[in-house]
């Protein structure tokens, strides 16, 4: 059976940072493209970073560029998503996923769909 475990969630004031981790288990995450998306209150789902799988290129989305840094770990199986002067405005439910077909990291995260997801863990930032 394949599992996502994201972890790492929390309350944080603006400014502060938080690292999201993502447990993987059935797979590994070495043969996958991997992503973390974010869906807000109200809104649909975002593509907020997004690595592919063999030339580990990363995408970003305009949102989140300078502050935020995906980050996988093959060893540990792993797939961090590093946080750091956070805003409002990134207060959302987050989710990492993975798939296997090979997109780029750009399409991936423009929403090609995946074959994983692991279960949310909501991030709320407050000033």
């Amino acid at each position: 059976e394949v599992q996502l475990q994201a972890s790492g969630g929390g309350r944080v004031q603006a400014g502060e940072s938080l690292t999201l981790s993502c447990a993987a288990s059935g797979i590994r995450v070495a043969d996958y493209a991997v992503a973390w998306f974010r869906q807000a209150p109200g809104k649909g789902r975002e593509g907020v970073s997004c690595m592919s799988t063999f030339e580990y290129t990363e995408y970003y989305a305009d949102s989140v560029k300078g502050r935020f840094t995906i980050s996988r770990n093959n060893a540990r199986n792993t797939v961090d998503l590093i946080m750091s002067d956070l805003k409002d405005e990134d207060t959302a439910v987050y989710y990492c996923a993975v798939d296997g077909r090979g997109w780029p990291a750009s399409l991936y995260c423009a929403g090609r769909g995946s074959d994983y997801w692991g279960k949310g863990t909501l991030v709320t930032v407050s000033s």
